[in-house]
């Protein structure tokens, strides 16, 4: 990603929608013999380019299992999981670090801010860790997409929890990632915190051409991406494209009565 506002619709030479990421028969399991758990069972998915995905399930499905393992915190026990043209799965350890720290972004419920630091220090921090210049003409953008321009100078303790979250919308964004992942980030805030965060990442796929994965267990969370990707017991069993909040609640409680009955 550069500085400019990339289109939305990103293709590849062929015309194909580009993948940002994918999963391929990807197995993670705990423990052996009679205590194994599996939380992933042979799981392929593909993440768009460009695109705001959502992951949903029941709790245990293996939904935030499947956003660690995408992202790289986690390890799995047998598949495979790329970004782009780079397979994680094949990584050391001091690589995977320098993958997350300079291709993706993460946003999460608890908003992981340095109180010593202010606004504007706590977004380039992950650029001024790298040693990497900060890009200030991406950074100005993406301080007004968010809307922090009067709050920079400010310390979290002296902001809104959901000023705070816009911080760390703001920390992921600037560092240019390929894309970002976000593991129930609006569970810490009130509604009108949360639909405001929740309006920011889908401007910033709509303007700013980023890709974002989120895990949610919120209906009306999930009606702001483009496809929604429902777990349950470590398998993908279904997706929604241009979902809505009654569509999603819809599914889910399908779901639920289907567990009732197993």
């Amino acid at each position: 990603m550069t500085s400019a506002v990339t289109p939305l619709g990103q293709r590849d030479t062929e015309g194909k929608a580009a993948v940002a990421a994918r999963a391929r028969q990807v197995v993670k399991a705990y423990g052996s013999g009679d205590t194994r758990v599996v939380a992933l069972d042979h799981v392929d998915v593909d993440i768009a380019a460009e695109e705001f995905t959502a992951i949903m399930g029941p709790s245990g499905s293996g939904k935030s299992t499947l956003m660690h393992c995408l992202a790289g915190l986690d390890t799995v026990s047998s598949g495979e999981i790329h970004l782009g043209g780079t397979e994680l799965t094949g990584l050391k350890d001091k690589q995977l670090t320098r993958l997350r720290r300079d291709r993706i972004g993460f946003i999460f419920q608890a908003f992981n801010l340095l109180p010593t630091l202010s606004a504007i220090e706590n977004i380039r921090l992950p650029m001024d860790i790298a040693g990497r210049p900060v890009d200030a003409a991406w950074l100005h953008h993406v301080v007004e997409t968010v809307g922090l321009g009067d709050r920079l100078g400010h310390r979290p303790t002296e902001l809104s929890g959901g000023q705070q979250q816009r911080v760390a919308v703001a920390r992921a964004l600037a560092a240019q990632p390929e894309i970002i992942f976000g593991d129930e980030p609006t569970g810490n805030l009130d509604s009108r915190a949360g639909a405001e965060i929740l309006g920011f990442l889908r401007r910033s796929v709509d303007e700013l051409g980023q890709t974002i994965v989120m895990v949610t267990h919120d209906p009306v969370a999930a009606s702001y991406a483009d496809r929604v990707v429902y777990l349950a017991d470590g398998r993908i069993v279904d997706e929604m494209r241009s979902p809505t909040p009654e569509a999603v609640l819809d599914r889910m409680k399908d779901f639920d009565a289907r567990g009732r009955r197993s």
